[in-house]
């Protein structure tokens, strides 16, 4: 490599200097030879790759830098700015509701290769409005709309423009997207199913709130990312949630949105996310790009399209957030009510609720996406008793943007999401914990129909505790957070605001927004600095003479040693910082004398006491248990095969989506015309009985089918092999549980009527025959077996004279058969035992004249 070559100059002009030099420009005009000779151990041309290829590097770098600048400029000058890589048509604005928000409705038109059903749930994704423009559900194929896309439902998308409406609240919001979400119920009469309803992290509480005041308009609701209870979460983890506590309430953002005049920059809610890891923000992002300039550049430009399209929010709607979520924690202890009167109680929402978190979040981690479960309910059987099915997914590694963002995560849980709804939906109400396998970790792969499975396996609140991590002591710190957020706002409002705003006007509002740290970062590195007026003449240069070096690189391979230990620097101090942060929010927020202070006296039951167990919920879920306690033995046969196809699947550790094709056969035979609203309360209802009181209702089913004909029967019997088989073989736990349906089942039959005995008038009866002691003994004991059978069986269809002459006469001449077929007679004697037999069989006419009773023995 040519330690004389200048990276900003064509190379034919440093060729023209040495003729015969080579396109790569390795060897020196002397030669090979003469290079090893002055450089025997490479370390000189290592140094001169390695300086020309950093030099590219920076070049490209800080063109891409500018490309982000002028990026920012464009997409802010738009009127609705998004990332949303399809399509789309706006159905309903949010300011033209009776309550304006700057919301709307969109549909996203599928691509030309993309065919839709019409007769499919649609789907609805509702982007965050937490300092970043809408559009991350998006914004490429491998997203939350393109899957479903992919997989033909109709979809729509919920986001909103940059500036709130005057006077807009969080609550007029949750309305809109309640009416929203009516007009896509409204455009697919079609389809009986509800649709399925995607928040993505601050979008999930909204979409939560709106589920609890109108439940009926939500299908399965998927939350990815999406902080519910804000007081939860592990030591040595989560630091956000001592952010309240460390600036004394939420008297700081009452002042942020006093000097914007009444609006808040979301830019700060950014500037927040990026102080989390700033190993992160300051270098390792950065330099990622840097080190890969020739391949990065495209994803860095297009996640920084998102990353910085920083929206505004209305300061009455950042107040309620931070007052009754991020230092409240009302949402998850059913503490909130609306301007008319209605309390927002999740307990509320008819539909299943999926949690995707991950451990790898530092910004919603478990603790805060699943601690709403533990706050609403005392345990797994409050949930059931409640009819609420809760399933939750977490993932190992990947971070907060990628639960939503990831192209791996989107292909492998979003995919298994959206093709296991209609399974979610009906699945019995309970806790579940799902997880996602490929075809190649499982012995049964030949019987799946993609590369993934889902699996969903019930849990208790031990198993759900090992990962919400729930300290009562800390609920004490938090509640003392909240106590004091309440006096310093109240300080703050009483002396403090009305000078503020006093001062502050729409401009200096204006010029305070264009001055924030994080937007200067793009404007200044943007077209508009004529400094980087170079940079695109200089960059295209470098592009069509580049020249890389190879990680082998002794001076590269430093590189990278010395980015790696500026990033575990980095990481050293974030540490630090979380916890000395954790350690003064423990000491000053667990002092007895401030909780007292403040009124809690060391106790913040008031604060945590849960919804379900209220007096007035207890009396709920007894008047729910009688009612189904009545109900065990009501029904008929739709009832007895849907508990036994229940009962059998139930058999299983755990379940997935073999299970749910076989709910749909049993549908499609059982109850074919019926919606899925209905045929759900029927799954629902006899898994509540089963659950209730099992070994009564599996004693039930014979009741269930009384008066089913034996034929009725056995079309049962076969129609719950045909479910069962609808994707491959039962377990061995579950075919016992089948044969002991089928036990139950034969239960049922009615009992086989007597068959009509032969009987003949007496004008023809022939004459008794007599017959040795042991014949005539054995002849007896039959006639005694028919006396018994018919009498129990139907006594006034029986003639008991003509039995035992039959009888009599059939067994003589039986044993006149043997004994002449034992001396070998001629074989016509044969004949008389046949016609005896054939005599005896047949029917005898029955007696006109009223019959006699029958013999006492």
């Amino acid at each position: 490599m040519n330690f004389l070559a200048h990276p900003l100059l064509p190379g034919s002009a440093l060729k023209s200097l040495w003729p015969g030099a080579s396109d790569q420009m390795a060897p020196l005009p002397v030669g090979e030879a003469f290079a090893s000779m002055v450089d025997p151990f490479g370390f000189g041309r290592a140094a001169a790759g390695y300086w020309r290829d950093s030099i590219e590097r920076s070049v490209l770098y800080w063109d891409v830098m500018r490309e982000r600048g002028n990026q920012y400029l464009e997409h802010m000058e738009q009127t609705k700015p998004n990332v949303l890589g399809f399509d789309t048509e706006v159905l309903i604005d949010g300011r033209t509701l009776p309550h304006p928000t700057n919301y709307e409705l969109l549909r996203v038109l599928p691509p030309s290769h993309i065919q839709i059903d019409p007769e499919k749930r649609p789907f609805v994704v509702v982007d965050p409005r937490a300092g970043h423009g809408p559009g991350i559900g998006g914004f490429k194929p491998d997203s939350e709309l393109g899957v479903a896309l992919k997989a033909g439902h109709p979809c729509y998308f919920i986001g909103f423009l940059p500036f709130p409406e005057p006077g807009q609240t969080v609550e007029d919001v949750v309305e809109a997207e309640i009416a929203f979400l009516r007009h896509v119920i409204a455009l697919h009469p079609e389809t009986a199913e509800k649709p399925m309803v995607v928040g993505n992290c601050q979008a999930g509480w909204q979409i939560m709130m709106a589920a609890a005041l109108e439940p009926d308009v939500f299908g399965p609701i998927l939350i990815a990312g999406a902080p519910l209870s804000y007081w939860a979460g592990e030591h040595g983890k989560a630091p956000m949630r001592y952010t309240g506590g460390m600036t004394g309430g939420s008297w700081i953002t009452a002042l942020t949105s006093d000097i914007g005049n009444g609006l808040f920059d979301g830019a700060w809610l950014v500037q927040n996310f990026e102080r989390l890891n700033p190993a992160n923000t300051y270098w390792k992002k950065q330099y990622h790009l840097y080190d890969n300039i020739d391949t990065e550049s495209k994803r860095y430009l297009e996640f920084e399209r998102w990353w910085g399209g920083h929206v505004v929010l209305g300061g009455q709607e950042i107040q309620y957030i931070v007052d009754n979520l991020f230092v409240g924690n009302r949402l998850s202890t059913a503490q909130l009510v609306t301007r008319d009167g209605r309390r927002i109680d999740l307990r509320n929402v008819r539909s299943p609720v999926v949690v995707f978190c991950s451990r790898g979040d530092d910004i919603t981690p478990p603790p805060q996406a699943l601690g709403w479960v533990r706050d609403l309910y005392e345990g797994e059987e409050d949930i059931i008793a409640n009819e609420q099915t809760i399933v939750y997914c977490m993932h190992d590694t990947t971070g907060h943007l990628g639960i939503f963002v990831s192209g791996s995560v989107s292909r492998k849980e979003h995919t298994e999401f959206t093709a296991n709804m209609d399974y979610i939906d009906v699945m019995p109400p309970g806790l579940y914990e799902t997880t996602v396998s490929h075809v190649s970790e499982r012995d049964d792969a030949e019987l799946l129909e993609r590369d993934y499975l889902l699996e969903f396996t019930s849990r208790n609140f031990e198993e759900l505790d090992q990962d919400v991590k729930h300290i009562p002591e800390d609920d004490r710190r938090f509640a003392t957070v909240a106590r004091i957020s309440e006096i310093n706002l109240g300080f703050y409002r009483l002396y403090v605001q009305p000078w503020v705003q006093a001062m502050m006007t729409p401009e200096a509002a204006r010029w305070i927004r264009r001055m924030h740290p994080i937007r200067l970062g793009y404007k200044l590195l943007s077209d508009r600095n004529p400094l980087t007026v170079p940079l695109p003449v200089m960059a295209e240069s470098v592009r069509s003479n580049r020249q890389q070096v190879g990680q082998d690189n002794v001076f590269k391979a430093l590189e990278t040693m010395c980015s790696d230990q500026i990033v575990a620097n980095l990481n050293a101090v974030r540490d630090l910082r979380d916890s000395t942060t954790e350690r003064l929010f423990m000491d000053i927020y667990g002092q007895p004398l401030l909780q007292a202070a403040v009124g809690l006296r060391g106790d913040a039951h008031v604060h945590r006491r849960r919804p379900g167990a209220e007096p007035e919920h207890q009396r709920f879920v007894e008047n729910r248990k009688n009612e189904l306690r009545n109900k065990i033995a009501q029904g008929g046969a739709h009832e007895a095969v849907m508990r036994s196809v229940i009962y059998v699947l139930g058999g299983a550790p755990a379940t997935d989506e073999r299970n749910f094709k076989r709910l749909r056969a049993s549908r499609a035979e059982l109850e074919p015309s019926s919606t899925l609203s209905e045929f759900k309360r029927l799954v629902r209802d006899q898994f509540f009985i089963l659950k209730l009181d099992r070994e009564r209702a599996l004693s039930s089913l014979p009741e269930l089918l009384k008066g089913q004909s034996s034929s009725d029967i056995d079309g049962h019997i076969e129609h719950l092999e045909h479910v069962f088989a609808a994707s491959g073989e039962l377990s061995e736990h579950a075919a016992e549980r089948f044969e002991q349906v089928k036990t139950l089942f034969d239960q049922a039959r009615p009992p086989k009527a007597a068959q009509p005995k032969a009987t003949q008038p007496k004008a023809t009866q022939p004459k008794a025959v007599s017959v040795p002691a042991t014949d005539t003994k054995q002849a007896g004991d039959q006639k005694a077996a028919i006396d018994t059978q018919t009498a129990a069986s139907s006594p006034t269809d029986s003639v008991v004279t003509e039995a035992e002459s039959v009888l009599t006469e059939k067994v003589s001449a039986e044993k006149d058969a043997t004994q002449r077929a034992s001396t070998e007679t001629v074989p016509a004697t044969n004949n008389v035992a046949t016609d005896a037999a054939k005599e005896a069989s047949k029917p005898q006419p029955r007696a006109a004249s009223r019959r006699k009773p029958p013999r006492k023995r």
